[in-house]
């Protein structure tokens, strides 16, 4: 994963603490990477910190130890959180979110509709189609509803 974040022009550098005085380092396009042990909440908060100023974040964790679920937890609030190296199972990366506007945009449900009766807001509903398709690989709202319909049927429930 790191290699191929290098390969598309990213800076990766290893542990949590982001060393720029600045709030926004998006523009550095600057990867933090570590290991988070099950009870390491303070390298789970600074990824998160980390995160909200703009930085990448790769951790390898336990998703299901305490430190796991909440950086988890904490990272599905900023944008989509991809578990594992490959990214096979794009449906396991949908935030709980993502998938209620999917079902709802599938059963015929306009954006606008699906928002009001998930009581997120316009533009929350918005953002978390958007990430969606990015994480479909798609452009249209469409194509990530056609998309997840396929791969929710391959799934195994």
């Amino acid at each position: 994963m790191l290699r191929r974040l290098t390969r598309d022009g990213w800076t990766t550098r290893a542990g949590f603490a982001l060393p720029d005085p600045a709030w926004d380092v998006g523009a550095a396009r600057l990867v933090l990477h570590g290991r988070i042990g099950d009870d390491d909440t303070e390298s789970a908060q600074l990824a998160v910190l980390a995160a909200a100023r703009g930085a990448g974040v790769v951790a390898v964790c336990d998703a299901e130890s305490p430190a796991g679920r909440a950086l988890i937890d904490d990272l599905s609030r900023l944008g989509p959180v991809n578990r594992g190296v490959d990214g096979s199972d794009v449906i396991a990366n949908l935030i709980p979110e993502q998938r209620a506007l999917l079902d709802r945009l599938a059963a015929g449900d306009t954006i606008a509709a699906a928002a009001a009766a998930e009581f997120l807001s316009l533009r929350t509903a918005n953002r978390r189609i958007a990430e969606a398709r990015a994480l479909f690989g798609v452009r249209t709202t469409r194509e990530a509803v056609l998309a997840y319909l396929r791969q929710r049927q391959r799934a195994p429930e």
